[in-house]
């Protein structure tokens, strides 16, 4: 339950993070208004929050796991959202990020 909690936590704070400052992208750079960028900020203040309910007390630990999350779905947020092609090599450093992810995470701890 904890890995299943913790991971849906991950996804939620990547969707908030990303998704909030592609909008802000939006509204700035591709000129669609601050509107955009509104709901932008609004999105990452939440992404704000959703940390603080990682089951994991450690703060550092929680954000460096998240940082791998953070790289894998900004590589697949812009597959989806802007029509990006990664190539062999961003696939790859987004899956050693993710490894490292799960190692900084939910590697077997004696405490």
């Amino acid at each position: 339950m904890f890995v299943l909690r913790s991971a849906a936590l991950f996804v939620l704070a990547a969707l908030l993070e990303i998704g909030g400052a592609w909008l802000v992208w939006q509204g700035v750079r591709e000129h669609k208004g601050w509107l955009w960028a509104a709901g932008g900020v609004l999105a990452l203040g939440a992404y704000g929050f959703v940390a603080t309910f990682q089951p994991d007390a450690h703060f550092g630990r929680v954000l460096a796991a998240y940082g791998g999350i953070f790289v894998a779905g900004s590589i697949l947020w812009g597959v989806v959202a802007d029509g990006y092609r990664p190539d062999r090599w961003d696939i790859t450093g987004a899956l050693v990020c993710l490894a490292g992810m799960a190692v900084i995470m939910y590697a077997p701890r004696g405490n």
